[in-house]
């Protein structure tokens, strides 16, 4: 893994260092404004990470899943809060969910780490519920374009099943 040591916090590096080495660009910055998540602008396809305003690093991981999820041909035009055109808000949202959860695993970070007590509308301990229990929502749009696999269609392929990403960008 690369190490670019952008930031001071360990964790972040972590986690920016992944992001660069499977294609989503980081860019240390400073924000005048309020950010959707505090610390991180999504601009051009890009990640404007405000340290001094990160208060969760874990964060990264989840928008860098929105970019991920969205296709090849529009990422670098996303902007802001990440909205695609025809395509549902919240299948787009359970995929990164899901697509995080994969790079924790990946990454061995805690999961809590992303899936904290201030985010995801105080649902995190149900998500972490539910990946304890296997059940990962937003699977189905990882799978349908060949990022990810459930365990009996990992199994037809002859492939490692999810959390195991086959790709971390969709194309």
């Amino acid at each position: 893994m690369l190490k670019n040591n952008l930031f001071k916090n360990d964790l972040t590096n972590k986690i920016t260092d992944f992001l660069t080495e499977i294609g989503i660009r980081i860019i240390p910055a400073t924000f005048d404004k309020e950010t959707f998540l505090p610390g991180i602008l999504v601009k051009d396809g890009k990640l404007l990470v405000d340290e001094k305003k990160l208060t969760f690093p874990g964060d990264l991981l989840h928008e860098a899943g929105h970019l991920a999820v969205a296709p090849a041909h529009l990422r670098g035009q996303l902007c802001d809060e990440v909205v695609l055109p025809d395509i549902n808000p919240d299948a787009l949202e359970t995929q990164a969910i899901v697509w995080s959860y994969a790079a924790c695993v990946y990454l061995e970070i805690d999961p809590r780490i992303v899936f904290h007590k201030g985010g995801y509308k105080g649902k995190a301990e149900s998500l972490l519920f539910n990946f304890s229990l296997g059940v990962f929502v937003g699977l189905k749009g990882l799978e349908e374009y060949e990022m990810a696999f459930s365990e009996r269609k990992a199994l037809e392929l002859g492939v490692s099943p999810f959390p195991q990403m086959q790709k971390w960008l969709k194309d």
